[in-house]
């Protein structure tokens, strides 16, 4: 005789149910898409923000081919300001979404002294991402060499450049995301949600990959020295991957 088989058991996919057990024993929730803040001061801040990257970019790519190191460094401070204003008027700070309210007073009631929660300090918060993007650009220079740049020349050029791809594509996931290794985790094996600062990531990791291309070509063009051609590809994956995460693909995941 066959087992009788219990209809409640047939009609629940097993992988289904214990994914779902799963993720209630964990508790985790997906990580979400940062979501630009609405203000009306922060929306035109991110559509002017392209603008002067690119701008400066351009001002600056003569002066880039004629003396890359002069060029690298005196801009750091200018992307850095570019990037600071953008993340502070358009980004949500990392642990402001955690942040609890200030309690509302009953009447009559007195205020308690004390610290309150009210939120993130955007100074900290900024200033600890601007840290943590100098630290990243030591890996990221470590990165470039394994992929190929030159060792034991060009040392400048080098550092420099992965400076420029440090604040340009880490320093706002550092200013939103924090130290989060949930989160970090996810961004590191491309399973995060796409937002204007992960497809920036993205298309400036891209971008790089894409501007080593013409190099080794035998054009012998002054612009085809080290790294003119990756920092261009990085500054416009950069802004291509943030305009596309950020309307097209926002909150779309590779997997």
């Amino acid at each position: 005789m066959m087992p009788l088989l219990d209809p409640v058991t047939m009609s629940s996919p097993v992988g289904k149910g214990k994914a779902g057990e799963v993720s209630k024993l964990n508790g985790e929730t997906p990580t979400q898409a940062i979501r630009i803040i609405t203000s009306s001061q922060a929306q035109v801040v991110r559509h002017l923000h392209p603008v002067l990257l690119l701008s400066l970019f351009l001002l600056r790519f003569n002066a880039l081919v004629a003396d890359p190191v002069a060029t690298m460094s005196s801009s750091i401070p200018i992307v850095v300001a570019i990037q600071a204003a953008y993340a502070i008027t358009c980004l949500p700070a990392a642990g402001s979404q955690i942040a609890k309210p200030a309690k509302k007073l009953r009447p009559g009631e007195k205020k308690k002294a004390g610290p309150e929660s009210t939120g993130p300090n955007i100074a900290v918060t900024t200033l600890i991402a601007l840290i943590l993007s100098a630290i990243a650009t030591l890996g990221l220079y470590a990165i470039l060499v394994l992929f190929g740049a030159p060792f034991l020349t060009h040392v400048s050029h080098t550092f420099l450049c992965s400076a420029h791809l440090a604040i340009l594509a880490l320093f706002p996931l550092f200013y939103a995301r924090g130290v989060s290794s949930k989160d970090w985790l996810e961004i590191l094996s491309a399973r995060a949600p796409f937002d204007e600062a992960f497809g920036g990531l993205v298309g400036a990791c891209l971008g790089a990959w894409c501007g080593a291309v013409p190099i080794p070509l035998d054009w012998d063009r002054e612009w085809q020295k080290w790294p003119v051609t990756i920092l261009c590809g990085i500054y416009a994956g950069y802004l291509t991957g943030k305009l596309l995460g950020g309307t097209v693909v926002l909150g779309s995941r590779f997997c």
